[in-house]
């Protein structure tokens, strides 16, 4: 029987370190660095992830964060209600820029969910086994940043109270959607996406709640895992139905991945619009997605993993290679840029030509700049190793990602409204107290739903992290050199 530590890679050479971290990101011949570090058994891995739901109380940080989380909830929600009370004028809104901070959150937010679906489903049909580590709040981020997005459609319409007619149901004033619309495609896109992602983060914690059921020590936390939990026994016929289930599900959620936010970007596409009116939208949305999805994973995993002690499980292999994706999707975001300025050139309509170069150097040249900056000049950085792989570093430039995807959707949308045909329409937005508190809030809500979900829910899928263990290998331990067998023969 082979004695190496796991941990070690089954090499019997210790790794080396990079600021106070296993290096598990390398790549040798004949060995595999392993993705779970310092565990020897499955049991290990169930005391780490169920320490953080099991403890009485969560770290002093998660207190702090939660307070913050929280305080900027009450301010969405008194937004929220001003405007409901007030009316939409309370934006700053004006003619042409009807459009601006809400369908900016809106796009900005669906962006981020899309990172969760993509790790979960397209890399599990891709059987990439790095992906267990960081799906679970992946898909969990997904969940909260739809509910996020789903705010702003509803409320920027004006009359809240009568958002029903939005909805293909029969109705006293016998109206009816506009279904060759872009905006109805969004309520259809949007929905199915959040549903199957809903499922799909559900039947994956089925095993996993589980197991807190059984570890319960209180009858109130019993019966609440016990209830989710649907009767799991985790028999061989169980396990045969989770796992079609779950194959299943991200087969169906593979093609949403591409298509919400290729819908989402009909709603600029199909218009006349300068600086919308073009067909490269659909898959430079979907590339920039993905890019601010994975780079709010980033933001999100460096300080949980920290807080709630998950370094062997979520380890710089899994961080190092969400760089990598950053990396490459935001090279073609940047190539999306240089094309659109292109094209607008290339197509010799002045128009559209004026729209791109009123952009870079009209009177919102620092938003579009800063879009450069954080989405195409900062992810050149992660060519490096040494940045990939440093804690601080990528934090602090995942943050410029975001920052930088959110004024990409800023850009798109107030530049082209603000200067269209016609000199005498154009108009300056600026927003108000109540546009910069319901964008706060909104962040407020993610963070609130995110560390509720780390303080009551596994953040780790178990199940799928002890199934690429080298202990889930029925030979594991086993050395077929013929020296072993004659030793095995020689006890026999």
């Amino acid at each position: 029987m082979s004695t190496l530590p796991v941990g070690m890679g089954g090499s019997g050479i210790a790794p080396a370190t990079i600021g106070g971290e296993i290096d598990n990101t390398g790549s040798h011949p004949g060995r595999r660095e392993p993705l779970v570090l310092g565990m020897d058994t499955f049991g290990e891995v169930t005391r780490t992830v169920c320490r953080v739901t099991e403890a009485k109380r969560p770290p002093f940080a998660w207190y702090i964060a939660f307070g913050l989380s929280v305080s900027l909830v009450g301010l969405l929600g008194f937004c929220v209600l001003y405007l409901i009370a007030t009316g939409v004028g309370v934006w700053g809104l004006n003619n042409p820029v009807m459009w601006a901070f809400d369908i900016t959150n809106f796009v900005f937010w669906i962006g981020i969910g899309h990172a969760g679906t993509l790790i979960s489903a397209i890399l599990f049909l891709f059987r990439q086994k790095w992906r267990t580590g960081i799906n679970r709040f992946a898909e969990a981020m997904t969940i909260f940043a739809v509910m996020c997005a789903g705010i702003f459609p509803a409320i920027h319409v004006g009359r809240v109270w009568v958002v029903y007619w939005l909805f293909p149901i029969p109705n006293q004033m016998e109206m009816w959607p506009q279904f060759r619309s872009p905006l109805l495609w969004d309520v259809f896109a949007v929905s199915t996406y959040f549903t199957v992602s809903l499922l799909f983060w559900f039947a994956g914690m089925v095993p996993d709640l589980a197991t807190l059921r059984d570890r319960a020590t209180t009858k109130f936390r019993q019966f609440a895992y016990g209830l989710f939990a649907l009767g799991w026994r985790g028999s061989n016929r169980h396990w045969h139905r989770y796992e079609r289930a779950y194959l299943l599900l991200a087969a169906l959620s593979t093609p949403l991945v591409l298509s919400v936010h290729s819908v989402v970007s009909f709603d600029f596409a199909t218009s006349q619009l300068p600086g919308w009116h073009t067909t490269i939208f659909p898959p430079y949305f979907v590339a920039g997605a993905i890019f601010s999805g994975f780079a709010m994973v980033v933001t999100l995993a460096v300080p949980a993993r920290e807080m709630f002690g998950l370094k062997n499980l979520i380890t710089l292999r899994h961080l190092d290679n969400m760089n990598k994706i950053i990396l490459v999707t935001g090279c073609m975001v940047g190539y999306a840029y240089g094309m659109e300025f292109f094209i607008a050139w290339y197509s010799g309509a002045l128009y559209e030509k004026f729209a791109f170069i009123n952009r870079a150097f009209g009177q919102y040249w620092w938003a579009y700049w800063i879009m450069v900056s954080c989405n195409v000049i900062t992810p050149q950085l992660f060519w490096f190793k040494a940045i990939r792989t440093s804690i601080p570093l990528m934090f602090i430039l995942s943050l410029f990602v975001n920052v930088g995807m959110w004024f990409e959707r800023y850009v798109i949308i107030v530049t082209s409204l603000a200067n269209d045909f016609l000199p005498s329409s154009w108009d300056r937005f600026i927003p108000t107290w109540v546009d910069i508190g319901t964008m706060l809030g909104a962040f407020g809500l993610f963070f609130t739903l995110f560390l509720l979900f780390c303080r009551f829910l596994p953040m780790i899928a178990m199940a799928e992290v002890k199934a690429v263990m080298p202990q889930a290998d029925p030979h594991f331990g086993e050395d077929h050199g013929d020296h072993d067998h004659a030793a095995k023969g020689s006890h026999a």
